[in-house]
């Protein structure tokens, strides 16, 4: 995978790639990178836990939500906020309604008094389209996650929520442009690795 791609290019690249695997080797690639998050120190600690829904070939990490409940543990899904491209959280329970968002990504349906801030977060498993080292994501385009966790980028010792993406691992690169406005996560679980920032 070439280093010196745009950002629109590496992106479409990315996600030709991941969505090329065949349904076994995405659902082994998600095992293997659940049971990753499933053991580490964050997951245990955390007691509200923000996930996703797997869209265009994402690392599947909805067979969390039912262990994380066992443990009692509360889990929520983004929830695109009008107005503004800002993200907050919706709590997800085996009742939980889902709608479809303008993206066609299913989102539950939530009472005001239910929706949870990014701050409110203990732990927030993002999805992207590649990362570095270094903890830079390139996502979708949309900049939601940037977006919401700003206040992240203002904090230089106490980081809270923690911010982990999860991805396939051939979507690690060395470098990945940076710009101003983005917020580095704090490490990244693939199907073969945790890799915390350096």
């Amino acid at each position: 995978m070439s280093q010196h791609l745009n950002t629109p290019a590496l992106r479409k690249q990315m996600r030709s790639q991941r969505r090329a695997l065949s349904a076994r080797e995405h659902r082994q690639a998600s095992d293997r990178a659940l049971d990753l998050i499933l053991r580490h120190p964050l997951f245990m600690r955390a007691q509200h836990i923000a996930l996703f829904l797997p869209n265009d070939g994402e690392i599947d990490i909805s067979e969390l939500m039912p262990t994380a409940w066992s443990m009692h543990k509360r889990c929520y899904l983004p929830v695109l906020a009008s107005p503004g491209q800002r993200l907050v959280f919706a709590p997800m329970t085996q009742d939980s309604r889902l709608e479809l968002n303008r993206y066609g990504i299913p989102e539950p349906v939530a009472s005001r008094h239910q929706i949870r801030q990014p701050r409110q977060l203990d732990l927030v498993l993002t999805p992207l389209v590649a990362f570095d080292a270094a903890g830079n994501r390139i996502g979708m385009g949309g900049g939601y996650y940037d977006r919401s966790f700003a206040f992240l980028r203002r904090r230089r010792h106490w980081r809270h929520p923690h911010l982990l993406g999860v991805a396939h691992d051939f979507q690690r690169l060395e470098a990945l442009p940076q710009q101003a406005w983005d917020v580095p996560l704090q490490g990244v679980f693939t199907d073969r690795k945790f890799y915390p920032a350096t």
